[in-house]
This record gives structure tokens, C-alpha cells and sequence, in this order.
């Protein structure tokens, strides 16, 4: 395999994985989120913020979690077959199935940008002089909810998270079609 998909390969795993880490520690945010919004109904005023931010929180554990899930190996596979198969076998199989992943990974962080860029208000202005138009920074969206907290922070979270599943997905692929030559990466 060429180096530079090794290296590429090592650094993004090592990025999942420092990110992951970082993520198992938000379901201890989640929890005291959830603590407070238990004790705050009991015995003061229920708090407006509790239930949105245990929300984002689940999210942001759930959506940074997953390429670190990926690379440790700890998704749910159907196993009828696989477990059977060769080395070779699987890495045939699992490029193919990888290839549909980043497909869909890809079409999901164009969403996620799409939705981050209106949560951030931005509107293109029509075509000048030049034929080129420029964004402008409107209004920021905000949560429907009492709270009304910005949304562009959560979105910013959506989209790093699918950006890291689509790196792990390619790097996921380098190790199949080294698996595939006869290579371990």
C-alpha cells in the first residue's frame, strides 16, 4: 500500500479514537443534566433548559461516539455468514458495503452542512458584477422551545461527527483493498 494511505489511515484512526474518548465522558453530562432536571422538579422551580440539553448532549455523545463504535468494531453485523468467511472474504464484502456507507455518509454531511449554514442564517445574495454571489450572515435560528436556545452549535456537532464517520469510512476502505492485495495495514 502507498504510505501516504497509511499514514492517512493512522492519523484518522488516532483522531476517532481521541474523539471518542472525549465523547464517553459526555454521557456523565448527560447524566448530571438529567440529575438536575430530577431534583429541580422535586424540590425548586422545573428548569426550562433541562430536557434540550440532555437532548443535545445525547446527540453529541451519539454522533462523536460513532466513528470511534466503527473503529472499535462494536456495530451490530449481521453474522449469518461473515463469521464464516475468510479474511479475503470479508474485505471483499465489506468494501462493497463501505462504498454504500460513504455514499450515504456523503449525502448526510451535505445535509448537515446545508442545515448548519441555515441555522447560521446564510443567504446567498444574487449574482453582481462579477457573476459571483457572497453569503450573508442573517438571522441565527433558534429552538421553537421556552428555552430558545441557537442551533448552530448542535449542527456544528452533526457535522463534524458525519465528517469523522466519512474519514473512518475511507480509511475502513484503504485497509479492506489491503486486506484484498494481501496487505495489513
Amino acid at each position: 500500500m502507498p504510505r501516504w494511505s497509511i499514514i492517512f489511515v493512522r492519523i484518522v484512526d488516532r483522531l476517532n479514537y481521541g474523539v471518542g474518548r472525549f465523547a464517553m465522558y459526555l454521557l456523565f453530562v448527560l447524566m448530571a443534566i438529567l440529575m438536575w432536571s430530577a431534583i429541580s422538579k422535586t424540590f425548586f422551580n422545573p428548569s426550562l433548559w433541562t430536557l434540550e440539553a440532555a437532548q443535545f448532549a445525547m446527540v453529541a455523545y451519539y454522533i462523536l461516539g460513532g466513528p470511534y463504535s466503527m473503529q472499535m468494531g462494536s456495530h451490530v453485523r449481521m453474522d449469518l455468514f461473515y463469521a464464516r468467511w475468510s479474511d479475503r472474504q470479508r474485505a471483499w464484502t465489506d468494501a462493497f458495503t463501505v462504498l454504500a456507507l460513504i455514499f450515504y455518509l456523503g449525502v448526510m454531511l451535505w445535509g448537515a452542512f446545508d442545515s448548519f449554514g441555515y441555522s447560521l442564517g446564510l443567504k446567498w445574495t444574487e449574482p453582481g458584477a462579477l457573476g459571483l454571489s457572497w453569503p450573508e450572515i442573517g438571522r441565527l435560528e433558534r429552538s421553537p422551545t421556552a428555552w430558545r436556545p441557537y442551533l448552530w452549535p448542535i449542527k456544528l456537532v452533526l457535522c463534524l461527527g458525519f465528517f469523522l464517520m466519512l474519514l473512518q469510512s475511507i480509511a475502513y476502505l484503504i485497509r479492506d483493498i489491503a486486506t484484498i492485495r494481501g496487505e495489513t495495514i
